[in-house]
């Protein structure tokens, strides 16, 4: 009923930028939480940021002054825009949106299918 679609992943220098984009779409009566998690290859999925509806953030000290979130209500989106990347960030990173849908009204977690970041030379 909910569909989580990511995007802006890719291959990158070490010191560089990406912004990556999820959009929830579906029978949505409300959106809480979203936000981001990744995984490296052999580790286990681990919170990188998330954003609540009035904007509070909370974020993994690993990523602490180089990654912002932030998200636009009104299109069911969150963002994470990455600075300073460096090879350590690589990983799959999978969007996360706790949603209510119209049909119960009673929120689920829901992810994306991950995109992909790779920061080398």
């Amino acid at each position: 009923q909910v569909q989580l679609v990511e995007s802006g992943g890719g291959l990158v220098q070490p010191g560089g930028s990406l912004r990556l984009s999820c959009a929830a779409s579906g029978r949505i009566f409300s959106v809480a939480a979203m936000g981001w998690y990744r995984q490296a290859p052999g580790q286990q999925r681990e919170l990188v940021a998330t954003i609540t509806t009035t904007g509070s953030t909370n974020y993994a000290d690993s990523i602490k002054g180089r990654f912002t979130i932030s998200r636009d209500n009104a299109k069911n989106t969150v963002y994470l825009q990455m600075n300073s990347l460096k090879p350590e960030d690589t990983a799959v990173y999978y969007c996360y949106a706790r949603v209510s849908v119209v049909s119960t009204y009673r929120f689920a977690d829901y992810w994306g299918q991950g995109t992909q970041v790779t920061v080398s030379s």
